[in-house]
């Protein structure tokens, strides 16, 4: 007899169906695993062959084949020794076939027949769900499966458990419950910041409109705080972008408790990471950071330090607000629309505007230092902005009274306005960093005097056609911050205070 029990593999945040054909026939006693399995895979005959032994059962002396179609896609991880013992069990007729036949199963087995978390569990529950399917996944990520919005959900803690409860010999399995949502974390506050008003102001605008900004100064000004409370100026996530942020980190393996991400992810990478951790890849092409920082913060500090063509690769994911891992025997497209923020020093030493702490190679330094931002790297940035060292003054004057509450309370209210406005134009995106083509000529399309000084500037400041619309952008955000229905000079001016082209080239 044939036993089939319906499995996934994953190409990025996509499920692909998969049936896990097992025949038992007549023969020297072999266990073989075919259709493009991974060395996981590959051993999952010993666990499967030992997680048996465990709970009383042998495996019979026979040939024993397993399939898992399609044949020609690659099969990466541990989630397919479950179905892998299924389809054995229902083959050897201990589980009833027309019980198994209608859900998809997935998890690792223990040697002693537990059932260990897997990766991809939330996204293998929605799958399952628009099957009309339930959906059997270890007992720990119970919780993360049920907010699939399925009730055909088993969550076995052992082999024997999901055997007893299609036997009927040991108890039903209860249908889990949604894991609990973890409490917001402790954003530090804007308040903690003294001076930096300029930069305060740069961060509310990135925030408003979810532009991308660099902050250049020397070290210990403050660059690195402030990165930090952007999170806590942004608008909580929407229900559908918790979903997707969800399902990146459940194919990373990041869900922890079984609970899905509510709040807005605030990714910080080293510089010494790789391409493969930044943007993707790998031997099974997991995500990067960037992905993980889907609808979030990406901070990249000291950018400079970072791989010249680990930065070279983000270029391609902020036009397009994805990450494609290609590699000779996989494809895979990760969500990636970020919010980069980035910091750095004007120079190597760090002290470029200081001539007594300066290094005797300035200001050479600094355009060697700085060159290592390309001219298209630099000109996807949005807010390019100076923070200088701190006063003494402002070190020793009391707190500031504007807190991140009320700074992120004028965000939501220009996200607001963005949210309807783009609505109105049937547009998918919500905010101004979005917005490209004629829907941006649009929208924000200058009065008279505003697109005179814009045109002005773009021929002065040899603005690249990308800068031109991102100066738009900005200047639309800062209209939105104010209430102003049109884009006029005074925002198109402080936009354009917000963009320089790095010493010694211009861009293009």
């Amino acid at each position: 007899m044939t036993a089939v029990v319906r499995t996934v593999a994953f190409a990025g945040i996509e499920v692909l169906p998969v049936e896990v054909q097992v025949a038992i026939g007549n023969g020297l006693p072999s266990f073989t695993i075919v259709g493009l399995p991974d060395k996981a895979v590959a051993e999952s005959r010993e666990r499967v062959r030992a997680a048996l032994t465990a709970i009383g059962l042998g495996l019979p002396p026979k040939r024993i084949t397993i399939n898992l179609a399609p044949a020609d896609v690659q099969k990466e991880g541990s989630h397919f020794d479950l179905p892998i013992a299924l389809g054995v069990l229902t083959a050897m007729g201990v589980v009833p076939l027309d019980e198994i036949s209608g859900y998809v199963a997935l998890g690792e087995l223990g040697l002693d027949g537990s059932i260990a978390p897997v990766a991809g569990v939330l996204p293998a529950a929605i799958a399952a769900n628009a099957d009309e399917r339930g959906l059997i996944c270890p007992g720990p990520q119970g919780g993360e499966a049920a907010w699939a919005g399925s009730t055909g959900v088993l969550a076995p803690r052992t082999l024997l458990e999901l055997i007893n409860h299609f036997k009927g010999g040991g108890g039903v399995l209860a249908p889990p419950t949604p894991a609990a949502i973890p409490e917001a974390p402790n954003s530090p506050d804007l308040k903690d910041i003294k001076g930096q008003e300029t930069a305060k102001r740069a961060l509310e605008i990135a925030a408003a409109g979810g532009h991308n900004i660099l902050m250049m100064g020397p070290p210990g000004s403050g660059k690195s705080m402030l990165a930090q409370r952007l999170p806590g100026l942004l608008p909580p996530m929407t229900a559908e972008e918790s979903l997707q942020v969800s399902m990146i980190h459940s194919v990373a393996g990041h869900l922890a408790g079984g609970s899905i991400v509510r709040h807005r992810p605030f990714r910080d990478p080293h510089h010494s990471a790789s391409m493969a951790a930044l943007v993707g890849g790998g031997l099974r092409a997991r995500p990067g950071e960037i992905s993980l920082a889907h609808r979030g913060v990406l901070f990249l500090d000291e950018l400079p330090e970072f791989n010249r063509q680990v930065l070279e690769a983000l270029r391609q994911p902020l036009e397009t607000g994805k990450a494609v891992v290609a590699r000779a025997n996989t494809h895979a497209t990760y969500p990636a629309r970020f919010q980069l923020v980035a910091a750095m020093n004007p120079c190597r030493c760090g002290y470029l505007s200081d001539p007594q702490l300066a290094c005797s190679k300035a200001p050479k330094c600094a355009e060697d230092y700085q060159s290592k931002i390309s001219g298209p790297m630099f000109d996807r940035i949005d807010l390019h902005i100076d923070v200088p060292a701190v006063d003494p003054l402002d070190m020793s004057a009391p707190p500031p009274k504007e807190t991140s509450a009320v700074v992120a309370g004028r965000v939501a209210k220009a996200r607001e306005i963005q949210i309807a406005r783009y609505k109105a134009e049937g547009a998918a995106i919500t905010c101004n960093a979005e917005a490209d083509g004629e829907l941006l000529e649009k929208v924000a399309g200058p009065d008279a005097e505003g697109r005179a000084l814009l045109t002005q500037a773009a021929e002065k400041m040899r603005l690249s056609a990308r800068g031109y619309h991102r100066i738009l952008r900005v200047a639309r955000t800062i209209a939105d911050l104010e209430g102003a229905a049109n884009v006029k000079r005074v925002h198109i001016a402080e936009a354009l205070s917000y963009r320089r082209v790095m010493p010694g080239r211009g861009l293009n």
